[in-house]
């Protein structure tokens, strides 16, 4: 979707922060700003600044800073793209989309208008519930007896769906209304043929976890049967506004928790959230009674950079864990933590806490197994290493899992972990693997001995292959300056991180949050371009160079970014067979190099915009009294930068 950079400001100016940022901050008027306690770190004074003349906020404690937009982003978990589209909704303003037509456009606002319909019908019946609850003893002396407060039912909006068929009826006056239908309430069937349709509550009987995304909207229902009935957990299926594989419970609820404690603790249940937030773990989220998606570890992403996911020690919870591994891999980079619990075959989270104490479950906590050390437990599964067959059967383990690692340092040091274990050289195993790739892509197989001759291309010599120093300098340290007719390197820091990016768009996930602030707010064209590279990784995963090619079509920086990708190769060609065995590990070396340089550009970015906040903040000294204060938080911040470039 690209959205015109000329609506993007519109939208900011018609945007009051105070009122956005005070629906989640409780803000007190301090002079021309407002202060409160800042939502991203915990604190006991008030440091968090709004500024409705700038309509700008700023934490003088950590640093976080931005509008409106990058508000919804930190705070709320949005992607850009969402975050626009609901301050729009706010303000009553459509989003414009140039590369819609003018029928896609309306059918998407259709949509939304039907979305937000299903999420109101939803909410109706949730207060029903919550009214049930209160009015039967049976229910309530469960939710006691699991150990859950009053105060705790309230806060995750627990309620009760009577045993009634038609309880609903009593709601909604229009029973046969379709939208109960199509919300996931009510369950219709016959209807055809002239047999007379059957309308009935999906839910009866049980015990009702509400399950709202990210906005705090209600988008479906998870029940629990009173009793020993089957099944024991009941979801709204699919609809317009719930997917099971996109969805977590809790993370509305948890989203302040999980930056306070600094991690997220994924839980396999909706009673394993909520008696976690009583025993004080309110950092919890749970699967809506499916496996971990890579969607669920990418919103989980937006909100911590550290993941601890909670399994039985049995049989399935292994398998569960596996499948969670398959779902984090893409996304564990070098600046994130990815952990694997296991508790007792006998134990939940719940009963653990209750038998051991929050200390002992937290110190489970602390030594829960890292990903790396999971991943190669996985990979040597069933393989004897004593055995060549055993080492050679790990070697063809690890390969898809090692495989979807982004580039990073981990990336690295596992694969001399895994050539230690399978007794190869690391240059033996990468090439190993990388013959397996191209077979698999029906590339031929190289010669193992020949001599690669690229007149005129980044090789040292006639067919003698440039040294890895050299040719990384070729890919990622080239002098600004013409590099052969048409082809001119970028000419500015923006330009290079843009260049390197839509080279390599997995990267994007390696950086801060603070990072995608700034660069999506960067001037036009390049800011556009950074926010509609985030939002097609959000919608589509990382692309190819080509595919990205085609959808920047029509779109505002499609100019930039053909002129910037015009340059050297910073990846691959699109289309190009998986690299000859013998530069495998080369291959894997140059992107690692590609994304340091990355991580190197935009410190310096960030070191610019600081020196231009510290000047403000000098320049506010005689009519601020935190400015000051703010000087030198900005002033240690961007020496702890320069320090690390």
């Amino acid at each position: 979707m690209a959205i015109p950079q000329s609506f993007i400001q519109e939208l900011i100016a018609r945007t009051d922060v105070v009122e956005i940022v005070g629906r989640y901050v409780q803000l007190k008027k301090a002079g021309a700003n407002f202060m409160g306690l800042c939502p991203f770190h915990g604190e006991k004074s008030p440091s968090f600044s709004v500024s409705p003349t700038k309509q700008f906020y700023h934490c003088f404690g950590c640093g976080k800073n931005g509008n409106a937009i990058s508000f919804l982003m930190e705070h709320a978990g949005m992607s850009f793209i969402e975050a626009v589209q609901d301050l729009a909704q706010q303000y009553g303003m459509q989003v414009p989309q140039e590369d819609m037509s003018p029928g896609d456009r309306a059918r998407a606002a259709e949509q939304r208008q039907k979305q937000l319909t299903l999420c109101d019908v939803l909410e109706r019946a949730g207060e029903a519930y919550r009214r049930h609850l209160k009015n039967s003893p049976r229910a309530i002396d469960y939710l006691k007896g699991r150990g859950l407060s009053g105060e705790i039912a309230r806060q995750f909006g627990l309620g009760y769906a009577p045993e009634g068929w038609r309880s609903l009826a009593s709601v909604f006056p229009d029973y046969d209304d379709a939208l109960l239908a199509e919300s996931g309430l009510v369950i219709a069937s016959g209807g055809e043929d002239g047999e007379e349709e059957k309308r009935y509550d999906r839910f009866r009987d049980r015990i009702m976890f509400p399950i709202r995304n990210v906005k705090g909207e209600c988008i479906g229902f998870g029940g629990r049967v009173l009793g020993e009935g089957t099944p024991k957990y009941l979801n709204s299926p699919e609809t317009p506004v719930f997917s099971k594989g996109r969805e977590l419970y809790g993370l509305f609820e948890a989203r302040q928790a999980l930056r306070e404690q600094g991690y997220v603790l994924v839980t396999e249940g909706y009673m394993d959230v909520v008696a976690l937030a009583q025993l004080g773990f309110p950092n919890a989220v749970a699967t809506l009674g499916t496996a971990c998606t890579a969607d669920h570890v990418q919103k989980l992403f937006r909100f911590t950079d550290s993941v601890v996911f909670s399994f039985d020690g049995d049989a399935a919870g292994r398998r569960a864990a596996r499948k969670a591994l398959d779902g984090a891999l893409s996304y564990a980079s070098d600046v994130r933590s990815v952990k694997f619990l296991f508790l007792p075959p006998e134990h939940d989270p719940d009963s653990y806490i209750r038998e051991f104490g929050r200390e002992a479950f937290q110190r489970l906590v602390l030594d829960a197994t890292p990903l790396s050390r999971f991943l190669i437990d996985a990979a040597r599964e069933g393989c004897e290493l004593d055995t060549a067959e055993g080492r050679a059967h790990m070697a063809s383990n690890a390969r898809p899992l090692w495989s979807a690692l982004p580039e990073g340092a981990l990336k690295l040091q596992l694969m001399g972990e895994i050539a230690e274990l399978v007794q190869l050289p690391p240059r033996e195993l990468g090439e190993l693997w990388a013959d397996a790739a191209a077979r698999s892509h029906g590339a031929p197989r190289a010669a193992p001995d020949k001599p690669r001759h690229r007149p005129g291309g980044p090789d040292g010599g006639e067919g003698q292959p440039r040294r890895f120093e050299d040719r990384s300098r070729a890919y990622s340290h080239a002098p600004a300056r013409s590099r052969g007719a048409g082809r001119v390197l970028p000419a500015s820091r923006a330009d290079h991180a843009a260049r390197l990016l839509m080279g390599n768009m997995a990267a994007w996930e390696s950086l801060t949050q603070e990072d995608h602030v700034l660069l999506c707010e960067l001037p036009a064209p390049h800011g556009p371009l950074f926010a509609w590279i985030e939002g097609q990784l959000h919608d589509h995963g990382p692309l190819p160079w080509g595919a990205l090619r085609e959808g920047l079509r029509g779109h505002a920086a499609e100019e930039l970014a053909l002129r910037l990708m015009s340059g050297p190769d910073v990846s691959p060609p699109d289309g190009a067979a998986q690299p000859e065995a013998d530069e495998a590990v080369l291959a894997q070396q140059v992107a690692h190099e590609a994304w340091q340089e990355l991580r190197a550009l935009v410190n310096r970015m960030l070191v610019e915009r600081l020196k231009q906040q510290e000047t403000e903040a000098i320049a506010a000294v005689g009519t601020d009294p935190h400015a000051m204060e703010r000087y030198r938080e900005l002033q240690a911040r961007r020496r702890e930068l320069e320090s690390a470039i």
